[in-house]
C-alpha cells in the first residue's frame, strides 16, 4: 500500500509514455494462453472422478467455446435485426453458461459424477478465521524483512498490470473523449490493496486484464457501406465505432453483483455449475484475446498467400518481409521467456521480463528497424488524448492541442483516439465514414465482466 502510494505521488506512470504496442501485444499474448492453460488445468482435474466424468466435462467445455464464440461471430455479421445481434453478442456468453449448466442434469447424464465449483459459507472466508488478519500477533521484524522483496514483485505486478491494462482498454481503435487519471488509479489501488490486505482476501489486481473487453462492449457502433473511388456502393458493409458510452455504472454494478455472489441463495446456484463450464469461459476469453492480438494478425499476415493480401494492407507496405519476421519474433520471445518463468517457482517474477521489453522497444529496436518499418509494425498503444495525462507519446512531435493551437480535422481526430497505429485490426477504424450509412448499429450497453478505465 505505502509502495502505491510513493508511485502515485512521484508521477511513475509517466513512464508509461514509453509504452507501445510492442509489450501490450506480447503481454496480451501472455495472457491469452494463461486463459487456456488455466482451462487445460480445470479439465485435467476431472480424471479424479473417472473417465465418465472426464469425457462430458470436455464436451461441455468445447459446447460452451463453440455457442459463444458463435455469438460473438453473430453479433459481427448482418445476420438478424440490430437489437437482436446486440442481444446475442452481449448475453450470449452468460446465456450459454446458464444452459449448460442445466445440461448435466439432462436424463442419462445427470448419474455420471462430476466435479462442481467448490463454495464456503454465505460471507464468511474459505479458511475457519475471522475476517480481519491480526497482523500484530506473531509477527517479527524479520518475517517483515522476509516479505518485503515479495511485496516489491507484487508492486511491480500491480503497476505493470494495472496500467497496461488501461492503456489497452483505452487503445487508439477506441475515440475516447473523457481524459484518463492513471496516478489517481494507481493512489486508488494502493488503498484498495491495503484494505484487501487486511482483510486477508485476494489483491483487487494483479489478476488477467479483462478491460478491453468491457470497453469493447461499450462502444457504439454503425454499419457503413463500402464505396469505391468514385463514390459507388462495392455491395458490402463495414462496422465502424462511432463513440464510447463512458460511464461508471457498469463497472459498479459488476462490483454489486460480485459482492453479490457471496450471498446464500447464489452461492447454492454457483454451486451447481460444472468445472466444465469455467474450463469453457477460460477457452472462450483465450481464444477472443488471441483473435485480435497483434502477434496473431502479423503471423496471419506472413502465413498469407502474397496474391491473395489485399494491397491496402499496411504490413503491404514493408519493403523488408524480414523485418517482420524479426519484428514477430522478438515478440515470441519476450513472450516465451515470460510464459516460461510462471511455471517455476519464481512465477511472481514473470512482470521484471515484460518490463525489460519496454528499454529495448524503446532504444535498441530503433537500432535494428527504420522509422517507417517501426511506424507501421509498433506504434502507441493510446492516443495522444490519453497519454497527455503522462507526459504525452515518447518521441511524438508537440501536438495543436499541446502548443495551444486549434487543432484541424485530423488532430481533432486523433484527440478522440481514432489516429494512431496502423496495425492490420485499426486499420477499418481509421477510414473517413462514407456518404451513405446504415441506421446506428449497436447501442453500447455491453455487459463484459471486469472493468474499463475510459
Amino acid at each position: 500500500m505505502v509502495m502505491h502510494f510513493v508511485l502515485a505521488i512521484t508521477n511513475s506512470c509517466n513512464g508509461l509514455r514509453y509504452v507501445t504496442r510492442f509489450s501490450c501485444d506480447t503481454f496480451g499474448f501472455y495472457v491469452a494462453f494463461i486463459y487456456l492453460q488455466k482451462g487445460i488445468q480445470v479439465i485435467t482435474r476431472q480424471w479424479s472422478q473417472g473417465d465418465g466424468s472426464l469425457w462430458l466435462q470436455v464436451s461441455v467445455a468445447m459446447m460452451v467455446l463453440g455457442a459463444a464464440y458463435l455469438c460473438g461471430l453473430i453479433g459481427n455479421s448482418p445476420l438478424f435485426q440490430r437489437y437482436v445481434r446486440k442481444f446475442i453478442e452481449d448475453y450470449g456468453t452468460p446465456l450459454t453458461v446458464i444452459f449448460f449448466t442445466g445440461f448435466v442434469y439432462f436424463p442419462h447424464i445427470r448419474d455420471t459424477p462430476i466435479e462442481r465449483l467448490p463454495v464456503s459459507r454465505a460471507f464468511f472466508p474459505t479458511q475457519d478465521r475471522s475476517w480481519f488478519v491480526h497482523f500484530w500477533e506473531g509477527v517479527t521484524v524479520a518475517d517483515v524483512f522476509i516479505a518485503l522483496p515479495f511485496a516489491i514483485l507484487l508492486t511491480i505486478l500491480f503497476w505493470f498490470d494495472h496500467n497496461v491494462s488501461s492503456l489497452i482498454a483505452q487503445g487508439t481503435e477506441f475515440p475516447l473523449r473523457k481524459p484518463a487519471g492513471f496516478h489517481w488509479d494507481i493512489f486508488l489501488l494502493g488503498i484498495t490493496t491495503g484494505v484487501a490486505g487486511l482483510l486477508g482476501i485476494p489483491f483487487p489486481n494483479g489478476l488477467i486484464p479483462q478491460a478491453p473487453f468491457h470497453t469493447n462492449s461499450l462502444c457504439v457502433t454503425r454499419l457503413e457501406n463500402d464505396e469505391d473511388e468514385r463514390g459507388e456502393s462495392k455491395g458490402h458493409t463495414r462496422r465502424v465505432t462511432d463513440h464510447v458510452v463512458e460511464q461508471r455504472v457498469s463497472n459498479l454494478a459488476q462490483g454489486l453483483l460480485t459482492l453479490g455472489t457471496m450471498t446464500g441463495p447464489l452461492l447454492v446456484v454457483i454451486h451447481l455449475i460444472p468445472q466444465g463450464v469455467l474450463a469453457g469461459l477460460f477457452f472462450v476469453m483465450g481464444v477472443q484475446a488471441l483473435e485480435g492480438n497483434g502477434i496473431t494478425l502479423k503471423l496471419v499476415f506472413l502465413f498469407k498467400d502474397k496474391e491473395l493480401t489485399a494491397r491496402s494492407d499496411p504490413l503491404m507496405q514493408i519493403e523488408r518481409r524480414s523485418a517482420i519476421w524479426i519484428f514477430v519474433a522478438l515478440e515470441l520471445i519476450g513472450f516465451g521467456a515470460t510464459f516460461a518463468i510462471t511455471q517455476t517457482i519464481a512465477a511472481i517474477g514473470f512482470p521484471v521480463i515484460i518490463l525489460a521489453l519496454i528499454p529495448v522497444r524503446t532504444w535498441l529496436m530503433p537500432k535494428w528497424f527504420t522509422p517507417q518499418e517501426l511506424a507501421i509494425l509498433d506504434a502507441p498503444t493510446a492516443s495522444p488524448f490519453t497519454m497527455e495525462s503522462v507526459g504525452g507519446i515518447h518521441g511524438a512531435e508537440e501536438s495543436p492541442m499541446a502548443s495551444g493551437e486549434s487543432p484541424t480535422e485530423e488532430g481533432d481526430e486523433a484527440e478522440k483516439g481514432q489516429a494512431g497505429s496502423l496495425m492490420p485490426e485499426q486499420s477499418s477504424s481509421r477510414r473517413r465514414p462514407s456518404k451513405r450509412r446504415t441506421k446506428e448499429d449497436d447501442n453500447g450497453i455491453g455487459s463484459s465482466s471486469s472493468d474499463d478505465r475510459t
